[in-house]
């Protein structure tokens, strides 16, 4: 009767599943292995350090080259004191000038104005100069005392016509009272940009005299040249050097 008793009392319970141990564990389904993504990850990789070799070399390669320091006008030269040298990243497609050229690059003019900081290129020079355009270039052969004794190429000067008293006492006394030299007339160019200058010294001796060539506006040249003609004509230097 016991025995019956308790089966009849455990068959109203419901069944509970048996719990698993803890050393079990559920089974994870299989990773999806994805082998082009893993492929564009590698050639990503090696894109990125080819591109840095590339930067690394490319910045290693580089020309010792000519920068403008000073302004150098159309028709003028370079000199030793308006360019210096500069690094700069090699490239075929641009025509540098070499710094290796640079004796080479003083015999030629420049084609147009060339500013400060510009790196040289070989199209911005030419063998003969080239006036720009509503310019004239003047010749002036003047004596010593008519001109700066530090005046060079690309001065800004302004010429005037100056003029020696003549025979006549009354002139002389007219114009300076004393004799000597004369103011004849105002300023016949208020800006003019010096192109070139030569000495007119022999071997062996120092006359004193001076050659330059200026750069005036075509109105003012014929003038400037008809007083350089009669020796009535000195520089002076102005602002805007």
């Amino acid at each position: 009767m016991k025995i019956q008793e308790r089966t009849g009392a455990g068959a109203g319970r419901s069944a509970v599943p048996a719990q698993p141990s803890v050393g079990d564990r559920l089974p994870t389904p299989p990773r999806e292995r994805k082998p082009a993504l893993a492929a564009l990850a590698v050639l990503l990789i090696l894109v990125g350090a080819l591109g840095v070799t590339m930067l690394v070399l490319q910045v290693g390669n580089r020309v010792e080259v000519v920068k403008v320091t000073k302004e150098i006008q159309a028709g003028e030269a370079v000199t030793k004191d308006n360019v210096t040298s500069v690094m700069v990243a090699a490239d075929d497609s641009i025509n540098y000038v070499k710094w290796s050229q640079l004796e080479t690059l003083k015999t030629l003019k420049a084609k147009t104005t060339i500013y400060p900081d510009t790196v040289v290129m070989g199209q911005m020079f030419a063998k003969k100069a080239e006036l720009p355009a509503g310019k004239a270039a003047v010749g002036l052969a003047l004596k010593e005392g008519t001109y700066p004794a530090d005046i060079k190429a690309g001065d800004v000067v302004a010429a005037y016509r100056v003029g020696s008293t003549g025979s006549s006492a009354n002139n002389s006394d007219d114009n300076t009272g004393s004799g000597g030299t004369s103011a004849a007339g105002g300023a016949l160019v208020d800006d003019a940009r010096v192109s070139s200058v030569a000495a007119d010294d022999d071997a062996t001796v120092s006359t004193g005299n001076l050659s330059l060539t200026l750069l005036v506006d075509q109105a003012d040249a014929a003038a400037l040249a008809s007083a350089a003609a009669a020796n009535e004509v000195a520089i002076v230097h102005v602002p805007g050097n």
